[in-house]
């Protein structure tokens, strides 16, 4: 069974066609990075997963069964900021209030979900954070404990829309070292949304390359080449390899790097 489906999808955001009688299918257990240009809709993909927009024709599926709100299973990590006022609140009482949709810093109700959390915690790499406040964690750290968040449940599809913004490179590799090490213990389908492609080699089962109502799904070498890409940035592109690193190229600009503003 594949875990996503789409079968002839139309969407639509806001006026903008987002996807054009676009077909795809995604296996249970890969790890698929989603990539496009500016206003692509990476974000809208991953909301009609959720069953958050209509479409307009088509099916999305997700194991087997239409996309729809609160389907079971899915964990969503959208792009988020942590608000100052959260500062003081430790590693564990902030997953553990997202958790329970309670106030910020509000105590665990049951030894089980204390279990949980704790569990999530090690499974990233973050007990020693479930102590400590917000303040003095890093941005990876503070990402560590949203994907901590995320696994209670143990779910089978995780989605993370632009997990990797305002990290360094070295956290960003860290972010996906981890994500990968998961997806491949867990058998989690994972959706992970970057603005630039070298982010993710190496680490990616597959990509999912989204431009221009269309979107291309394959290995970096059958996506990412002057013809594919050409047509989902409506633009000419060039693909340039070196020390180990692709450079999508238009006019001598660097055009994932130029362009990675996307909240569609």
């Amino acid at each position: 069974m594949s875990a996503i489906r789409f079968d002839h999808v139309t969407l639509s955001l806001g006026g903008v066609r987002i996807l054009a009688d676009t077909g795809f299918e995604i296996g249970e257990g890969e790890f698929v990075g989603v990539l496009g240009p500016n206003g692509a809709g990476k974000t809208t993909l991953m909301r009609a997963i959720l069953g958050l927009l209509p479409i307009q024709s088509g099916r999305v599926e997700v194991f087997g069964v239409p996309a729809r709100r609160g389907t079971p299973g899915i964990a969503y990590l959208p792009q988020s900021r942590t608000s100052p006022t959260l500062a003081a609140v430790s590693g564990r009482d902030f997953i553990a209030s997202a958790v329970n949709g309670e106030r910020w810093g509000m105590p665990l109700v049951s030894a089980a979900e204390r279990k949980a959390v704790d569990e999530a915690l090690a499974m990233v790499g973050g007990t020693d954070l479930a102590r400590r406040p917000l303040s003095d964690m890093s941005g990876g750290q503070r990402q560590r404990l949203l994907i901590a968040g995320a696994l209670i449940g143990r779910p089978r599809l995780l989605l993370l829309d632009e997990p990797l913004i305002s990290l360094d490179q070295h956290q960003q590799h860290i972010i996906v070292d981890l994500v990968r090490r998961l997806s491949r213990e867990l058998g989690l389908t994972v959706l992970f949304s970057a603005h630039e492609l070298n982010q993710l080699l190496g680490a990616v089962d597959r990509i999912l390359y989204l431009g221009h109502g269309h979107a291309a799904l394959g290995t970096v070498d059958e996506v990412v080449n002057p013809v594919t890409l050409s047509r989902l940035y409506g633009a000419p592109i060039d693909v340039i390899r070196s020390g180990g690193q692709i450079f999508v190229m238009s006019g001598g600009a660097h055009v994932e790097r130029e362009h990675h503003h996307d909240h569609a």
